[in-house]
């Protein structure tokens, strides 16, 4: 006898088409069967060891997120209710061009400090790795849910470069190669890039373009955080589409957003651009976040001159009055590239996290409000939490438009992504409430996306971004990773007040056929595992 057998679901099943009736059979981490429309037909219902009554509630896939930064979280923490919580079955690590594999013992000491304000120092983890493969390995000792990994182009050019701003040599090109290779090889689905972070940012398109073709060769795809999101996103964008069409690699463009004053009611002129590349042939899809503001590092928003030499390197300029005045000028006056080319405005940029608890009372306060507190300028108390923090600082930054939010969202090849930084106090509360966000508020109140069209976004289409033949669909096969939720009631319940707290309206989230999530509160079970990329 079968496992599970979900009764009376009101099944939307990833494809978009209209929802149906029916009841769902589980066994051996797997769909084995769907009858529909069984208790109105009279027929044969059937039977399992276990049988749930879903009348009332809708059953899904799971939700994709295409967007992590859960790369230390999902090992530092088994219970992951974060994502678990939200009906996510599966998660896109090694995000924005910075993650943990590959390195050697030189540039993983680099790398932690430069993005410790999106996953922590990583002092509680214990780095075992150092190839891809490795670290999917370790994600295989079982997580709370799964995960894919794209390869950091930052971290390899780390690796075989450094932190300079210069090309990069023959040779060094010849190894970044041969590392994309690799961890393509060991089952990275793409690679992703940080164009306003260092040291992604100092590659140039021609060497993009090479490792781009390695990707392509692999069968994965490009996910760049391009080159800005502010003055030149458009510009940004078509680089990112002419680049990757000379590739011959699937593009998918990270968190597409148009933010900033300058991009206020341009998201049209966005999807027309992506329109023409479309109908053209191009292989393209993005994600975005439900949500108006961004979060980052506050670091991140520095020029890319100042982040040439590594994380000491940034430590000692800003340690350095003449050259903390140079920085300063560029972010307030000219608009630092970290800044997207915008002259940074300090009541946007509130403080989220600090990793010296000794700093805490900044967070939940802009730039400009601590500065108005302590009577000195915002640049004073931005570079003071750099230096006194070691660069560790996350921020909100509140710069986004909502019409642009919701004309994006509705585009075909839209995907959801929390984009969910987990560290910090205060973080933005997609971490915790992206995909309930979609349909409690985009679906169900406000009519923005069907909920048959929202599904879909958050299931089948990033699986095919994936090329996962047997997930992203309820289908008989097809991987248990299913989602139970109650559509008049699903919502997110974080907010930028209360930012961790958990969403409503989910009581039920299958990985591989076992309830990581039951009556709404999360199990002991670590189904999740590597989700490794599929051969061509």
């Amino acid at each position: 006898m079968e496992e599970l057998v979900i009764r009376d679901a009101d099944v939307v099943d990833g494809s978009g088409d209209s929802a149906y009736r029916a009841d769902v059979v589980v066994d051996s981490g797997r769909v084995v069967s769907i009858v529909k429309e069984a208790a109105a037909a009279g027929c044969q219902r059937p039977k399992a060891r276990r049988e749930l009554d879903a009348e009332g509630l809708v059953l899904s896939p799971g939700f994709i997120d295409m967007h992590a930064h859960s790369d230390l979280a999902l090992l530092r923490d088994p219970d992951h209710s974060a994502k678990a919580a939200q009906g996510v079955t599966l998660e896109v690590l090694g995000q924005d061009g910075l993650s943990y594999a590959p390195v050697d013992d030189r540039t993983l000491g680099e790398v932690r400090r430069a993005i410790a304000g999106w996953n922590g120092g990583g002092d509680d983890i214990d780095f075992g790795w150092r190839s891809v493969g490795e670290y999917l390995d370790r994600l295989d000792g079982g997580i709370a849910v799964n995960a894919a990994y794209l390869i950091p182009q930052g971290t390899v050019r780390a690796l075989a470069v450094g932190w300079e701003d210069r090309d990069a040599t023959p040779a060094e090109l010849d190894r970044m190669r041969q590392l994309v290779a690799e961890g393509m090889e060991q089952g990275a689905v793409g690679m992703s890039s940080g164009l306003t972070y260092p040291p992604g940012m100092y590659a140039r398109d021609a060497e993009l373009t090479e490792l781009c073709r390695v990707v392509a060769h692999y069968g994965g795809y490009y996910c760049p955080h391009h080159r800005s999101y502010g003055t030149g996103a458009l510009r940004a964008y078509e680089e990112m589409v002419t680049l990757t069409r000379e590739a011959g690699c699937p593009l998918h463009l990270a968190h597409a957003t148009m933010n900033f004053g300058v991009n206020e009611g341009r998201a049209p002129e966005l999807l027309a651009l992506l329109d023409d590349a479309l109908a053209a042939g191009a292989d393209i899809s993005l994600d975005t976040y439900p949500y108006t503001p961004g979060a980052t590092t506050l670091v991140a928003v520095l020029p890319s001159w100042a982040g040439e030499g590594g994380p000491e390197e940034i430590l000692r300029r800003l340690a350095d009055d003449a050259t903390a005045e140079r920085i300063r000028h560029h972010l307030e006056v000219t608009g630092s590239n970290g800044c997207h080319g915008v002259p940074v405005e300090w009541d946007t940029i509130e403080i989220s996290g600090v990793g010296d608890p000794a700093l805490t009372e900044y967070v939940g306060r802009t730039v400009r409000e601590s500065a108005a507190l302590r009577g000195e300028i915002p640049w004073a108390v931005a570079r003071e939490l750099l230096l006194k923090d070691r660069l560790a600082p996350s921020i909100l930054q509140h710069v986004g438009h909502e019409e642009n939010v919701r004309e994006i969202m509705r585009h075909r090849v839209h995907t959801g992504g929390s984009d969910g930084i987990l560290q910090g106090a205060k973080p933005h509360p997609r971490a915790y409430g992206a995909f309930p966000q979609y349909l409690g508020r985009y679906v169900r109140e406000l009519g923005v996306l069907s909920l048959e069209e929202c599904v879909a976004h958050l299931t089948s289409r990033p699986a095919a971004r994936l090329r996962l033949a047997d997930r992203g669909l309820v289908r008989e096969g097809h991987r248990a990773d299913l989602v139970l939720f109650d559509p008049g009631t699903v919502a997110a319940g974080s907010t930028f007040e209360r930012p961790r707290t958990l969403p409503t309206g989910i009581p039920y989230v299958l990985v591989d056929g076992r309830f990581v999530i039951e009556d709404g509160r999360r199990t002991d079970v670590l189904a999740g595992r590597a989700v490794r990329r599929s051969p061509r």
